[in-house]
């Protein structure tokens, strides 16, 4: 047989060869960082035989794939290692994943004293290097395998496979675990790991599965990887929302309020509120109109749009079907609302398109496991907007719709952060649509058209439409690397039908409309969340809750800088006084930490002179200023939304 390496040589046989006894031919050197192999574009382990020609790329750490296979063979040292320090945990699941690796077990909470008992017995593991082998059993010989080893959650696992399934282990010694692989051929192979932390998650991530606890871990080839990967760490620590937008007094939550609803501080709700109302602003620039609709429905809306159907079980459901007369939801969406503001009147050709948006408080009934500060909430605020067009009006309209986001995007500085994700149906599984095939490969490619007309590069995601149209997700990554969806623009060409939505055409006849779902800046919460971590905190100037705190160097120039404050405050300037008996230094210091815009010192030179000492988080001591200048300069920042550069670090 012949084998095309990556470099183009060939290697040929005369007998079947393992990826790794090939690795070994090639060069020892090889042999020992082999991690994995590619076969014709397809991952497999180091032990799978080879028969037949292909093309073959040996993976070493410095593939990520290859690296993935270090952390998956972590995981499952990690998975001995609890069961040895722990023999009554029962094993669940655990990958390798972008930022390392995780396994589920069913234990109580793991302890950070806990964790280092475990990574102690891990390096033991490591050390004995133990070879891992893989082996198949038959479905039924490996449930009763696993049901010796009182592992229900590997049982269950098996019983879901077929029938006539052959189910793959990994040994190291003693320990076994189910497990597809790829695997590294001995524990050795680990250079460097850490345990990072551990939480709640539920069996399948199903909230009313079992809760077990989640260990996360990474791993490197090499000591120095690891230890940037961890300063890395430290450094997203001091940027996650959920840490810092809490410090900040912009968010909070309480048990008894309810996880996924957040209490917005005045700092944040400040904050939310200059959003909305540019965003209001704006899109009644470019043509919408504004509409206000109930935050609840009858059941009956909810199954002309098929919401009930498709997403009951992501809705806040108000009475019981069985046994009351009307069962009310809260929504998950407005556009059902806003298609009855849209029939309440016939509509001619020339009416069209016609541009609807609302603030809209939204309810869906996530996953307690799956909340997470802002980023994930079970009430939050939208820039909702619905778009009733004609087929030719299309193109433009989506176009509209794209480069409003782009613009908010790029106002708030957030451009180069995002993704854009063709999200399509699921065409083995149409149930869950709206419509037929044909009709899903039609409005997807046009769709496709669409992005490319806009200049927009894209990846395709199956399954990830909504139920009535594909849409356009912009993604962007929290700091931790979660993705999450920011801003969508959906068409959908069936739900006119279901709400009997038409219009009069050219020739007098009725006729369904196109419609555009479409948010502008998306979640305002998850916007909010977006922003601290972007700025770490330090907003530009337009969208902080507290732009200019005047600092009078003692309690004689209190009234100047009132007349300071009062001064910037009627030209619409967010401005406070520290009137606090504390020296000038202090103050200082505490305006910095509140990471404000600006800071105006003034005495008696200032109140004599009406100027005032300007010192910024932009540029640090800006000298002094006429205070008509100075609030000339901050009103035109904060007109135009402007994004000023840090150019200094933290004064001393």
């Amino acid at each position: 047989m012949k084998i095309t390496l990556k470099d183009g040589s060939v290697k040929e046989y005369a007998q079947a060869m393992s990826i790794f006894e090939i690795a070994q031919d090639i060069s020892e050197g090889l042999a020992r960082v082999a991690c994995a192999g590619m076969v014709n574009g397809e991952v497999k382990d180091l032990r799978t035989v080879i028969e037949e020609d292909c093309e073959l790329s040996i993976l070493t750490a410095n593939d990520r794939e290859g690296l993935a296979a270090i952390r998956h063979t972590t995981s499952h040292v990690m998975a001995e290692a609890v069961k040895r320090v722990f023999p009554d945990a029962k094993l669940a699941i655990g990958p390798s994943i972008d930022t390392g690796y995780y396994y589920d077990f069913e234990h109580a909470p793991f302890s950070r004293e806990d964790l280092d008992k475990i990574e102690a017995e891990m390096k033991k593991i490591i050390k004995e290097g133990k070879k891992l082998e893989r082996f198949e059993l038959p479905r039924e010989e490996a449930i009763a395998f696993m049901e010796e080893k009182g592992e229900p959650y590997k049982v269950e696992l098996i019983r879901d496979l077929p029938e006539d399934a052959k189910i793959s282990f990994y040994s190291q010694g003693e320990f076994v675990d189910l497990c597809a692989g790829p695997h590294l051929m001995s524990t050795k192979g680990i250079k460097a790991f850490k345990l990072i932390s551990s939480s709640m998650a539920y069996w399948r991530g199903k909230s009313e599965n079992a809760q077990l606890q989640r260990i996360y871990g990474t791993a490197f080839n090499k000591k120095e990887e690891l230890a940037e990967y961890l300063e890395y760490l430290e450094n997203v620590k001091k940027r996650d929302h959920n840490k810092l937008g809490r410090e900040m007094e912009l968010f909070a939550t309480v048990d008894v309020i309810g996880q996924g609803l957040p209490l917005l501080m005045p700092k944040g709700a400040k904050m939310i509120q200059t959003m909305q109302r540019w965003i209001e602003d704006e899109e009644e620039r470019r043509g919408y109109v504004r509409t206000k609709t109930p935050m609840m429905a009858k059941k009956d809306l909810y199954v002309i749009s098929d919401h009930w159907g498709h997403y009951k079980e992501g809705m806040f459901v108000l009475g019981d079907e069985e046994t009351d007369d009307e069962v009310f939801a809260l929504r998950p969406m407005t556009c059902p609302f806003q298609y009855y503001v849209y029939k309440q009147s016939q509509k001619s050709y020339r009416d069209l398109p016609l541009r609807y948006g609302e603030t809209s408080t939204l309810f869906r009934n996530e996953d307690s496991g799956e909340m997470h500060g802002l980023t994930r909430v079970r009430q939050f605020t939208i820039s909702e907007g619905h778009l009733v067009i004609r087929p030719d009006q299309v193109e433009e309209e989506f176009h509209g719709c794209v480069n409003l986001a782009k613009y908010c995007l790029t106002t708030l500085g957030l451009e180069g952060d995002v993704t854009y994700r063709l999200s399509k149906c699921d065409p083995n599984n149409m149930g869950k649509y709206l419509g037929t095939l044909e009709q899903w490969m039609e409005v997807e490619e046009m769709m496709r058209q669409m992005l490319r007309a806009n200049d927009i590069e894209f990846t395709e995601e199956e399954g990830e439409a909504a139920f009535y149209g594909p849409k356009l997700d912009i993604q962007a990554k929290n700091v931790y690397g979660k993705e999450d969806t920011m801003i969508t623009i959906q068409l959908d060409m069936f739900l006119a039908e279901r709400f009997d939505m038409t219009y009069i055409d050219q020739n007098g006849d009725k006729v369904r409309p196109y419609i555009i779902h479409r948010t502008s800046m998306g979640c305002y919460e998850r916007t909010l969340a977006w922003l601290i971590e972007k700025y770490e905190g330090k907003f530009p100037t337009w969208l902080c809750p507290e732009q200019v705190r005047i600092l009078p160097i003692s309690e004689k120039y209190i009234d100047y800088a009132n007349s300071v404050c009062e001064e910037l405050k009627n030209n619409g300037v967010l401005a406070t006084v520290d009137n606090r008996s504390e020296k000038i230094g202090y103050k200082i210091r505490a305006a910095r930490l509140d990471k404000l815009p600006y800071m105006l010192v003034v005495g008696a030179q200032e109140e004599a002179d009406r100027t005032v000492a300007v010192r910024s988080r932009f540029a640090g001591d800006e000298g002094v200023k006429a205070l008509d200048d100075f609030v000339n300069a901050i009103c035109k920042e904060i007109r135009t939304k402007e994004i000023r550069k840090e150019e200094v670090v933290a004064e001393k």
